[in-house]
């Protein structure tokens, strides 16, 4: 498996040190808000066509780990089983 930190960046020079995704200025957050909001992964690639599959799903699993912990991580779930964790996470705060 790939390592998260292969695909997220953070850099106090780039977004005020908030976490992208690596060689954009796109941050998790972005990712986050519009799979949050119901869009589906397929148009936030045509949105952003440098963007691959595995950027996104990097950003969901960073959001569920911190980068301390992300080494190694086999998650058995599912892309969507994730972006309902995230939402469900988000309306309880």
């Amino acid at each position: 498996m790939e390592n998260i930190l292969d695909r997220i960046a953070i850099n106090p020079d780039i977004c005020n040190g908030k976490p992208i995704i690596k060689g954009t200025r796109i941050t998790v957050q972005t990712i986050l808000d519009y799979l949050s909001a119901g869009e589906k992964e397929k148009e936030i690639l045509r949105q952003y066509p440098f963007l691959k599959s595995e950027d996104i799903m990097a950003s969901i699993k960073f959001e569920k780990f911190s980068p301390l912990d992300v080494k190694g991580i086999n998650l058995d779930l599912t892309k969507d089983d994730i972006i309902d964790i995230i939402r469900e996470s988000r309306e309880r705060n």
